[in-house]
């Protein structure tokens, strides 16, 4: 999953098909469930490499509401700078500055195409992922999701910092 900076030249095509299990990502916010289409051009400017395309994918996620697995199909288009390592000397912490955002680092001559289709899947996915827009979830009483069942558990919420009128007003 690697692109060998050294082998290209100063103008170059990238098409490449990449089986989901040679890009399994250690966290488990999505899976991959087929071939991810990586498509671009690769512009080499001295040490600066300059990587536009697409990505086509498709992903599993769980449902941020009934934790059912789902299909997210992503088809993204990038424009990357790559720098050598060397040139990021600076602190870890300091302040990105918005015409930093497009540019990442490579190191040996080498681009990680895992950590580029990696991150072109977060930035895809939705902020909080749902099955469809109108998802029930999950009973807060029982567990039940209620997209596949009902159930009569009340789930009306009852300020406990009103209890002591609630007492007034049933005596009263």
């Amino acid at each position: 999953m690697l692109l060998e900076l050294s082998r290209l030249r100063d103008a170059d095509r990238l098409d490449r098909t990449l089986a989901p299990d040679a890009l399994a990502f250690d966290r488990e916010d999505f899976r991959l469930t087929g071939p991810v289409e990586l498509t671009g051009d690769i512009r080499k400017d001295s040490l600066k490499v300059r990587l536009t395309g697409g990505l086509r994918a498709t992903l599993e996620c769980d449902c941020g509401r009934c934790l059912d697995p789902f299909h997210v199909p992503v088809d993204t288009t990038f424009d990357l700078l790559f720098l050598p390592a060397s040139v990021n000397t600076g602190p870890d912490d300091q302040e990105v500055a918005d015409d930093d955002l497009g540019v990442s680092f490579y190191t040996d001559d080498v681009i990680d195409l895992r950590q580029l289709v990696r991150e072109q899947c977060y930035l895809a996915l939705p902020m909080k992922p749902l099955c469809r827009e109108d998802c029930k979830g999950l009973c807060p009483v029982c567990g039940i999701n209620r997209n596949r069942e009902a159930c009569s558990c009340d789930t009306a919420w009852v300020d406990p910092r009103f209890d002591a009128l609630r007492k007034l007003k049933e005596r009263g």
